[in-house]
């Protein structure tokens, strides 16, 4: 009875394996299908506006998807409860956001990455071959970075996002990631200063 049962995992986690280490970024593959689908519209403006759509959602997915990974892994071995604190809080409010993502993207048939992009890949591994205050301080100083970033690309989305749920989506939560942002600024600078 075992034996079926450690045969699948064993499968699941080759798989899964498998596509860590595919050669093709996963968020390259999902702008790429939605390229190829927006290329049916009928006018070359309408096709710029859902190109448009589509990185940005697949940008912020792959970022969402890395917020929550990270954050579990902070949260299950942060040496400050501090750090701990905000990874949760990472896997929580991205983990809702990113299923809102989800919904949004399945209404405009836009394929999101299942996986992590290689740079974000790399964040990862970056943060997680880290340990003690090392790992924390390596992982806030991605957060500060990341969160830069999503501030940039979700304000920019709340003005040119051409479909009004993505709009939306990108005006909500730009504040939230805002908080995150200085939220990880004030901790980073805390830990650098209990040197």
């Amino acid at each position: 009875m075992k034996t079926p049962i450690a045969c699948t995992g064993l499968f699941v986690a080759l798989l899964l394996l498998g596509s860590c280490s595919s050669r093709q970024d996963a968020v390259e593959t999902a702008q790429k299908e939605n390229e190829a689908k927006n290329e049916a519209q009928p006018t070359e403006g309408e096709q710029d506006k859902k190109d448009f759509d589509a990185a940005f959602a697949t940008k912020a997915a792959s970022g969402g998807l890395l917020e929550v990974e990270l954050g579990k892994v902070v949260a299950a071995k942060a040496s400050t409860p501090e750090a701990r604190k905000f990874g949760q809080q990472m896997v929580d409010d991205h983990t809702k956001a990113n299923n809102e993502l989800k919904a949004i993207a399945a209404k405009h048939n836009i394929t999101l990455p299942t996986s992590l992009g290689e740079d974000h890949q790399k964040v990862y591994k970056d943060v997680t071959e880290k340990q003690g205050v090392d790992m924390d301080k390596e992982y806030l100083k991605e957060m500060v970075k990341d969160h830069e970033e999503d501030v940039k690309e979700f304000t920019e989305a709340s003005v040119k996002a051409s479909a009004a749920d993505l709009k939306e989506f990108a005006t909500k939560n730009t504040p939230t990631l805002q908080h995150h942002l200085e939220m990880a600024q004030q901790m980073s600078a805390a830990l650098d200063a209990k040197k």
